[in-house]
């Protein structure tokens, strides 16, 4: 049956070349940050830097708000092609610097250098979406790139635990380098001819210097908000510097939950900085208290993605069905569901297995809640703004988070001092984020004038 303007599918003849691509492309970043968070314990005993361990994942969130805001602004006055091609260059030098870091503070280093490149990618992803694919397709795209999850999630812990028992944990971050190679061959003919210049953006590239300016603040809480004595209060400081950077970077009202697109970004930001907050962490609790291999650990991640992919594949099968509201109400309730269960957990110090799979229910909220976040941003977004909104959408995902592992650094040291439970007093952090979500989330019905 020939293809209709009624009938498109992600793999007909239109589409079938840039939807692979992408889907590869995401697939082997999906790897890299499998593979990174299994082996992340390992690499802070290894190089003495267990005070860095919140700071090395905060770190490529925080600086890839500057990539992101650069190729919305990018983005909408030449379109995703070049941003695309430049922010896989700069991830794969971020991964070459990890993989030869000789100390902790180059290995953060080559991350902030792998977050700009990683930034630049989503929004880059996201504007190509909008451009190229209908709107009925959008859903059913996003839930493939939670698809390309699924082998990653199902062998990149295990590999990334086998590569660094065979030839040490600096072969994950120089192996995944030829991952995006491989994945740059595959989308580059997909993204000739795709110049779409718009010469319609309003945007200011004075946001640059508040993506840099909130990218610093987050960085410098996690080492200011550590410290001891006067240096402590420094903290407040740069987290007012925080909050005022989103204020600049993110639509008016999305700090405080103003309904329509604001409560849209303001829900993906704290969906994102409850799960990540346990992300982060689970691997390492895994190892801590349950004495747990970093392979063993790692299944936890495997269980994650999967039950993401299969959840979000669940949303797009409803499609109009279930309103973006209800999937993005729903998707919050289960990760706060799954946060405050690995809390129960952890406090009571119940089996390892049940552990993971209170997590795994978290991944099924993000599953079912995280795309409708991106389609309902589309669905209000026009040729002039789909970069900048794209880009407010990914900010509010990354630095929400960078800005949660920050304070989960502080939680965690503080938690240390007075030798109380540093996993239970981080999980206890992430349901504050979830709840929050949750009231977010029933505030993203559309404005109408």
């Amino acid at each position: 049956m020939a293809e209709t303007a009624t009938t498109p599918r992600l793999l007909s003849p239109t589409y079938a070349a840039i939807t692979v691509g992408m889907c590869a492309l995401i697939g082997f970043v999906a790897f890299e940050v499998m593979a990174v968070t299994t082996v992340m314990p390992t690499v802070a005993r290894d190089l003495d830097g267990a005070d860095l361990y919140a700071l090395s994942f905060a770190a490529p969130l925080a600086s890839g708000v500057i990539g992101m805001v650069a190729a919305g602004l990018w983005s909408d006055r030449r379109g995703p092609v070049a941003p695309l091609i430049w922010s896989m260059v700069l991830f794969s030098v971020g991964l070459l610097i990890c993989g030869t870091a000789p100390t902790m503070e180059i290995l953060v280093g080559g991350r902030l250098v792998q977050g700009i490149g990683g930034g630049a990618l989503t929004v880059g992803l996201y504007v190509l979406v909008g451009l190229v694919f209908p709107a009925v397709l959008q859903p059913g795209l996003f839930a493939s790139f939670a698809a390309a999850w699924v082998l990653p999630a199902l062998f990149g812990p295990g590999l990334a635990a086998f590569m660094a028992d065979a030839a040490g944990w600096r072969s994950v971050f120089l192996g995944a380098v030829f991952f995006v190679a491989a994945a740059a061959v595959l989308i580059a003919p997909s993204l000739r001819g795709r110049r779409t210049d718009t010469g319609v953006s309003e945007a200011s590239t004075g946001r640059l210097a508040w993506a840099t300016a909130g990218a610093v603040a987050v960085l410098a809480l996690k080492l200011l908000g550590s410290a001891r004595g006067i240096a402590g209060l420094g903290a407040l400081g740069v987290l007012a510097l925080a909050v005022l950077a989103l204020t600049r970077l993110l639509p008016p009202g999305s700090l405080t939950g103003r309904r329509g697109l604001p409560s849209v970004i303001a829900t993906r930001g704290l969906m994102s900085a409850g799960f990540f907050c346990a992300e982060a962490y689970i691997v390492y609790v895994l190892q801590e208290q349950w004495g747990l291999t970093p392979g063993r650990a790692g299944i936890a991640l495997s269980g994650v993605g999967v039950t993401w992919a299969l959840s979000s594949q669940l949303q797009a099968r409803l499609g109009q069905r279930i309103s973006h509201v209800r999937a993005m109400e729903i998707g919050s309730l289960l990760v706060l569901a799954g946060v405050l269960s690995l809390s129960l957990t952890v406090w009571l110090d119940g089996p390892a297995i049940l552990a993971g799979a209170t997590y795994v229910l978290a991944g099924a909220g993000m599953g079912f809640g995280y795309p409708r976040t991106s389609v309902a941003m589309l669905d209000v977004s026009t040729d002039a703004d789909r970069g900048s909104n794209s880009a407010a959408l990914t900010i509010a995902d990354s630095l929400g988070a960078a800005l949660a592992l920050s304070i989960s650094g502080v939680v965690f040291a503080g938690a240390q001092r007075q030798d109380a439970n540093p996993f239970l007093a981080v999980f206890v952090f992430a349901i504050v984020l979830g709840g929050l979500g949750v009231v977010t989330s029933r505030r993203t019905a559309p404005v109408h004038a």
